[in-house]
């Protein structure tokens, strides 16, 4: 027989039989409304332990949402309108099974309603109103209602505030979306947050693993309060609108400090505003975490204990430069070598280093803290990157007269770095004397740990990897299925692929005759140099990733 579930919480010691009598009394005298109801609006048991007791009483599975990560794939599955109409929030997929969170396991029509709508079988679990109410806005984005309420549009309420207090109660809204848009990204593991004015609505979008995906978009009209509320936070004029902006906002979210690096630009539809959240745990990153092939980082180690020279390390914004060159400089960063940067900006303090931030404005460009830098007798130098010819010329020399020097070029591989500075206007003949090596590399999606699984690529993938049949035959092919711990997508977090180019004899040549970066490649293959292809193809056939991910970051050379 089915207990009651009053006798539930008393079991569960969620209440006492005094509270569940009382309970019962409201419902006698005319109260209608279910006893977990009536529990929860006198305050004695919270909406949580009413569901599990529910749960317990329907033999359902309950379902804590504040710990679940739903895929994005499962999310779409049901309709934003029929979710908060009905207070159910789609789970996980398995197979032709999609499990729901309901609050009311009695509500069967809204059972058979999923089962035609997504032409799927329905696993009822049990969640709480509230934590429905709250996934709901954490996936689909705030409703217009809800938004509405927030801001303060409701007459009646309005009505009785003076203005002061409307201003006042608005602010605090604005703060709390604003810190909620954070937040979200935070929970995702976003490394960028993108807010973009369009025509008619404010578009979110958070990058997660390289890649972007759009959050339900906000109305037209928090534009202007949001916008201005970040530039507050990154200590940004709030009053120019006609110019490129950079600011910084640091923030505590729950018990977690939160660094954003703040770009605005004005657009057709007003300024677009991009968050860049630096993550703290990359300066626990050493050399060996980076995804180097044995043969490269044994190399590589090598190159960075010499006493001279120039290394560059090339790529796209986003690609990890400043990660890979943040922990080669924790793993020199000893007592006994003195390093120092230049950077702009400075993105993580690191400890026992000296940092420089370029200041434009005042004249503390690259060319002159270099200068500065050369006086402060350094053993190892790190330039944020080679901008122009003057700043190309002063690295090289510090090469020459002793110094290790570290620096960022922007090139699509490593032998395109040599014909760029010359094209810049460094001499052929210091270009070919000072630089040690060039490191070209890519971030890419690693299969999740969770779900994947073997699989056998299409021919035509591993022919384009430049992959030969002797080298896929014995492959360990795998892919991500998708999951909950991956949100769907079968892929969770990144890994580089690198190209790491040794300058000798023949290169140096090469670079004194200012040959192609065609000629270049083809002497440093010869070399024993992989290319990004060939490192991205090695880890395919390790099953750290999958074909489609090489060949949506680097394609083999024809």
């Amino acid at each position: 027989m089915r207990k009651f579930l009053g006798e539930l919480l008393v079991e569960m010691e969620a209440a006492t039989e005094g509270e569940i009598k009382s309970a019962l009394a409201k419902q006698m005298d005319g109260d209608k409304r279910p006893i977990g109801q009536i529990l929860v609006e006198l305050g004695t048991v919270s909406p949580e332990n009413v569901a599990r007791a529910l749960a317990e009483q329907f033999d359902l599975r309950y379902i804590d949402l504040e710990t679940y990560d739903i895929p994005a794939s499962v999310i779409r599955l049901i309709d934003e309108a029929l979710c908060r109409e009905r207070k159910v929030i789609p789970v996980s997929l398995a197979g032709r099974m999609l499990t729901v969170a309901m609050a009311n396991p009695l509500d069967l029509e809204l059972v058979d309603t999923l089962r035609f709508s997504t032409s799927l079988q329905i696993e009822v679990a049990l969640s709480s109103e509230r934590q429905i109410a709250v996934t709901i806005d954490k996936y689909f984005g705030l409703s217009e209602s809800k938004i509405d309420q927030m801001m303060g549009d409701m007459t009646t309420d309005i009505s009785v505030r003076t203005a002061d207090e409307t201003q006042e109660k608005d602010d605090a809204l604005i703060i709390k979306f604003v810190q909620q848009i954070i937040q979200n990204a935070d929970n995702n593991r976003a490394s960028d947050i993108h807010v973009e004015p369009m025509q008619d609505s404010l578009r979110i979008r958070y990058r997660i693993d390289g890649v972007c995906f759009t959050m339900d978009p906000a109305p037209k009209r928090l534009q202007g309060p949001v916008i201005q509320r970040l530039k507050i936070m990154a200590d940004m004029p709030i009053e120019e609108k006609r110019k490129p902006l950079d600011g910084r906002i640091k923030l505590k979210l729950k018990d977690k400090r939160i660094d954003l690096r703040v770009s605005s630009l004005p657009s057709v539809w007003g300024e677009s505003i991009v968050m860049r959240i630096l993550d703290s745990a990359n300066l626990k990153h050493s050399v060996e975490d980076m995804g180097f092939d044995p043969a490269d980082m044994k190399i590589f180690t090598g190159l960075i204990k010499r006493p001279n020279g120039i290394i560059l390390v090339t790529g796209p914004t986003g690609s990890g430069k400043t990660t890979t060159l943040y922990a080669t400089l924790n793993s020199l960063n000893t007592v006994d070598r003195k390093i120092i940067t230049a950077e702009d900006p400075v993105e993580y303090n690191l400890p026992g280093i000296n940092q420089c931030q370029v200041h434009s404005k005042i004249g503390l460009d690259f060319p002159r803290i270099l200068r500065a830098m050369l006086r402060q007798a350094p053993n190892v130098i790190l330039v944020g990157e080679i901008r122009d010819a003057e700043t190309a010329q002063i690295a090289i020399q510090a090469s020459l007269t002793g110094h290790l020097v570290f620096s960022t070029l922007h090139t699509n591989d490593a032998p395109s770095a040599i014909t760029r500075l010359i094209d810049m206007g460094v001499q052929p003949f210091l270009v070919a004397t000072s630089i040690q090596a060039i490191l070209a590399q890519r971030l890419i999606r690693v299969n999740c740990p969770k779900c994947s699984e073997p699989y056998e690529p299409e021919i035509k993938q591993l022919i384009g990897l430049g992959l030969k049949p002797e080298q896929w035959k014995n492959g360990n092919f795998k892919r991500g299925k998708g999951c909950d711990h991956c949100k769907g997508s079968g892929y969770r977090g990144r890994r580089g692929i690198f190209e790491l180019m040794v300058m000798n004899k023949h290169i140096r040549e090469l670079a004194f005759n200012k040959a192609t970066a065609s000629d270049v490649r083809k002497a440093a293959v010869a070399n024993g140099m992989a290319t990004l292809a060939m490192d991205g193809a090695r880890k395919v056939l390790q099953g750290i990733t999958t074909a489609d991910e090489i060949l949506r970051m680097a394609k083999a050379e024809e």
